[in-house]
């Protein structure tokens, strides 16, 4: 199981960067069209929506590969000349919290769809429906909140790392 989620995280993550990428060549597209109004092109229209609506979808999906990975950042002042078993406990606190938070964050983030799909919201010039992105963010969080619930029942000893997988490869979790 815990194999399939981290498995998930990754393909997110790397769908995150294909979103991210053509976000820059939308950019640069747009970008390019503004400065040679001259010659006859022009920027994209609503280039800044797609971008601010993308944005959200990109971070949600690269969150939960980053906390596998152990890529957040981390205070060290005082966590290095803590014993092992402190250190282990405050991973543990630190990782229910974590929990209990994207729980939160995805709950938060449901009542906004919801929200946005009642009031028929959608974006200035494209007329997009806003919701949609909500709705893919929605994989993300839920994605996050599995990352997040694998890792605490391997901290609790509920769950084993998957094969090929080490305590280093995940930050130390």
């Amino acid at each position: 199981m815990v194999g399939r989620i981290y498995s998930i995280a990754r393909w997110t993550a790397l769908f995150g960067g294909l979103i991210l990428c053509l976000m820059a060549l939308l950019m640069v597209l747009s970008i390019g069209g503004r400065s040679l109004i001259a010659v006859g092109l022009a920027p994209i229209p609503g280039d800044f929506e797609v971008v601010e609506l993308a944005t959200g979808v990109v971070i949600f999906f690269f969150l939960p590969w980053c906390y596998v990975r152990g890529g957040h950042a981390t205070v060290d002042l005082f966590y290095t000349y803590m014993s092992p078993r402190i250190k282990k406990s405050v991973n543990v606190l630190s990782d229910i919290l974590m929990l209990i938070l994207w729980l939160i964050l995805t709950w938060l983030l449901w009542e906004g769809l919801l929200e946005k799909i009642e009031y028929g919201e959608t974006t200035f010039l494209l007329q997009i429906p806003v919701w949609w992105a909500y709705a893919i963010c929605m994989v993300g969080a839920v994605i996050g909140c599995l990352t997040y619930l694998a890792t605490n029942l391997i901290q609790l000893g509920l769950a084993s790392l998957p094969e090929g997988w080490s305590a280093e490869a995940t930050g130390g979790h």
